[in-house]
């Protein structure tokens, strides 16, 4: 009954034009109600001088709802005038699959939600997600996407996803990966974006396959586009494969300023250009990582594990691996495991640090947990790492 009560909604958005007319005259909106429909979160009303303060009865609802007192201090200057029309959005939440947890996180970065009218306003939204099976925790990341109008926003830009990408799958996975993508003005960015696209020689196929897995390239200008697309083509990728898909979505979360930076911190160290080029090309994420976690990851890697830059480049997971959760830990119990002779010294280090947890605990520390206990305090962090130089130091971390 549900599924064919949203597939008869999303049946009616299916025949409203694209570029549907009508504008919402219940009443005008004052600057606050304009900032929070254009997605600005509550930091960036603290510098709008407002006539009231915050309102006590408000501070007190929202605190109910599961916002620490700072919190609902911060949001409260959006009165809340009636709590029956807020507990009402808060059910309307709840029988759509939403926790209390969430409700309080949206609430918290859109308080805005508490005020809408529940039926007439948030419901056929939800509808309409719902019927495309998009989750609620992805409306828990991006609850902006509730603000927008239905008939002259969300409609109209689903319609237009739904021509370029194919399928309501690929529409779906398109805004659970990237939600914020479906807040792009549709005119103003999501035509222009794939227009660009087109122009610079992508084919339609994999302008699919890039907007599925990042929509948030639709926010880019044209320009930007083109430049990523260039910058991409300088590595020698080819523009139908998926590392080029990836390699975009990557570049699409950072300035072309950090993406020359993170390229000249790694030639740094002595990365040739045909060895970064390889390296990004498996791992792109590479460059999303910071200066510092870049310059400390790789000086653990050559001086203290004494490893070949060709090596670490020639792997660069190794750079994704977290050195307090992952690496170190792994290297205590390699250590460990060469201190009471169950491995070899000359063992390739680079390929045993390499695998899944499960593959690596399976293999260094079940193995041998029951012959040599002190795997599992290494592995647990309970024996300090202190390099493979000198065997015998391995110093308990005091508690």
């Amino acid at each position: 009954m549900f599924a064919s009560i949203c597939r008869r909604r999303l049946l009616r958005f299916r025949q409203i034009p694209s570029a549907a007319a009508g504008t919402d005259r219940s009443r005008r909106p004052n600057p606050i109600d304009a900032l929070l429909s254009h997605g600005y979160s509550s930091s960036a009303l603290a510098g709008i001088p407002l006539s009231k303060p915050p309102c006590p009865a408000t501070v007190s609802y929202l605190t109910s709802c599961g916002l620490s007192p700072a919190a609902a201090a911060a949001v409260s200057k959006r009165r809340i005038r009636s709590t029956d029309k807020a507990d009402a959005v808060r059910a309307l939440l709840r029988s759509y699959g939403f926790t209390d947890a969430d409700i309080a996180g949206m609430v918290r970065r859109t308080p805005v939600l508490l005020t809408l009218d529940p039926d007439r306003i948030l419901r056929p939204k939800l509808d309409l997600f719902a019927s495309l099976s998009v989750s609620p925790q992805t409306l828990y990341t991006a609850p902006r996407l509730l603000l927008r109008s239905l008939d002259n926003h969300l409609v109209p830009c689903i319609q237009f996803l739904r021509g370029v990408l194919g399928t309501d799958a690929n529409v779906r996975d398109a805004i659970s990966r990237s939600p914020r993508g479906l807040l792009a003005d549709l005119e103003k960015n999501m035509r222009p974006a794939v227009a660009a696209l087109r122009r610079l020689g992508l084919p339609d196929q994999s302008i699919s396959k890039l907007i599925t897995i990042e929509m948030c390239v639709l926010m880019f200008s044209p320009d930007r586009i083109s430049q990523i697309f260039e910058d991409l083509k300088s590595l020698d990728m080819s523009v139908t494969g998926m590392g080029f898909m990836h390699g975009f979505r990557v570049l699409c979360g950072l300035s072309r300023e950090n993406w020359l930076r993170r390229l000249a911190l790694y030639r740094s160290f002595g990365v040739s250009e045909g060895d970064l080029i390889k390296a990004f090309r498996k791992q792109p994420t590479m460059v999303l990582l910071s200066d510092e976690t870049i310059t400390k990851k790789l000086r653990f890697y050559l001086d203290e594990l004494k490893l070949e830059l060709s090596d670490v480049m020639g792997q660069p997971v190794l750079m994704g691996y977290s050195m307090e959760k992952c690496v170190i830990p792994r290297c205590a119990v390699l250590s460990v495991l060469m201190k009471e002779g169950k491995i070899e010294p000359n063992i390739k280090l680079v390929t045993a640090l390499l695998g899944s947890t499960k593959y690596f605990s399976d293999k260094y520390v079940f193995r041998y947990a029951h012959d040599v206990p002190d795997i599992v305090k290494a592995y647990e962090g309970k024996i300090k790492f202190e390099g493979f130089k000198d065997r015998g130091a391995l110093v308990p971390v005091k508690p």
